[in-house]
């Protein structure tokens, strides 16, 4: 790959940075197929079930269906009737993703992970391996393969934005570089909907108001853009500029530490939610424990029958430091709601304004799992 010089330093060097981004594909269905033959070639749905929950990942063969992550089982069986529900193993994908993670570390310290799945490398002063970004991300992929038996896609170019973008293009197991010659053009084409970071309210917004691709940002100046959408459009013209100067950051901050669990049948009692909230609350705290960062506000979570979400908080002058007050703040928050939610389908507990930075993007190991 050849790298166009600028003038200006970034990062420590007098050349435009050399990013990789890498996503495991279909990374908890993976490894669920790849420990259990005869889930291969079949379409996998880790967590819920037939008729509760959410799925957590699914698998390329679900995907053709349309099953998503984040989708309600129920949606998910429908459309693929033949869908396989497995329950999640978090240890077990924790366990992978270290590996895949020391990979990483091996050819640079600037890695910011992004969740057990996905990250940002920074590679223009290797550590080891060919100067070339384009390489290295062949023999990261390589690697992991050889290491785990999984396949990832990578992205690779001069800023986050455009590794993050170009990662999904090739997907399953593939690899997209995108150089500083090739980046306007391929800005000025891309859907303003793929744009990473815009949402879907603001992406129908902005095509409502004529601006569908790049191309239609791009005519906008720097000011006109902040007057017409305001902190996102100074965003906007980062990105739509190729300017995107947010460097790889390995010490990336978690802003909360929660868990969460959808049942296989309703809880309409308190004593059946509060036994739920005290499993919540010692899996929540043993995170914080175990990397001795505790939070001052609590976030109880709770989900009605009809997809309703309701959340509650409470915060504190100090760090909660004990597992006896998160339980009874999550108890307080409990009886305080319960009546406006009498019935839950889910419940999640939270813990946020960290004290200090070092989780360094770690992904809590309790999501989407059923009891």
């Amino acid at each position: 790959m050849k790298w166009k010089r600028k003038t200006r330093p970034t990062n420590g060097t007098t050349g435009d940075r050399k990013i990789i981004h890498i996503d495991m594909d279909a990374f908890f269905a993976s490894v669920e197929q790849r420990d259990d033959p005869e889930l291969r070639g079949k379409p996998v749905a880790v967590g819920g079930s037939k008729m509760r929950g959410v799925v957590a990942a699914a698998s390329y063969e679900a995907r053709v269906f349309g099953v998503r992550s984040a989708m309600p089982s129920v949606t998910a069986k429908r459309l693929c009737p033949q869908l396989i529900f497995v329950k999640g193993n978090f240890e077990k994908y924790h366990k992978v993703s270290n590996q895949i993670r020391e990979i990483f570390l091996s050819y640079t310290d600037l890695v910011e992970p992004l969740s057990l799945d996905e990250a940002y490398l920074d590679v223009t002063d290797p550590k080891r391996g060919p100067a070339s970004a384009t390489l290295i991300a062949k023999a990261i992929r390589r690697e992991i393969l050889e290491t785990t038996q999984l396949t990832a896609s990578a992205g690779v170019s001069f800023n986050k934005f455009l590794a993050k973008v170009a990662s999904d293009i090739n997907k399953p197991n593939g690899m997209k570089v995108i150089t500083r010659e090739e980046a306007p053009a391929f800005l000025a084409a891309l859907p303003v909907k793929d744009f990473h970071g815009v949402g879907k309210v603001t992406a129908a917004r902005l095509e409502k108001m004529g601006f569908r691709t790049g191309a239609d940002l791009m005519s906008l100046t720097e000011l006109e853009i902040a007057l017409r959408f305001g902190k996102m459009g100074r965003r906007l013209y980062s990105i739509v500029n190729a300017l995107d100067d947010r460097p790889v950051n390995p010490t990336r901050n978690r802003k909360s530490v929660g868990a969460e669990r959808t049942f296989s049948e309703n809880i309409d009692t308190r004593h059946a939610m509060r036994e739920k909230l005290n499993f919540l609350s010692e899996k929540v705290f043993s995170y914080l424990k175990e990397k001795n960062n505790y939070g001052r506000t609590v976030t109880l979570k709770m989900k009605s029958p009809e997809f309703v979400t309701h959340t509650r908080s409470r915060s504190f002058a100090g760090e909660i430091r004990s597992l006896a007050t998160l339980r009874e703040t999550a108890h307080s928050l409990l009886d305080e709601n319960i009546e406006e939610v009498p019935v839950v389908r889910l419940l999640g507990l939270s813990v946020s304004n960290l004290e200090r930075e070092g989780l360094g993007g770690h992904q809590l190991l309790l999501p989407f799992e059923e009891e």
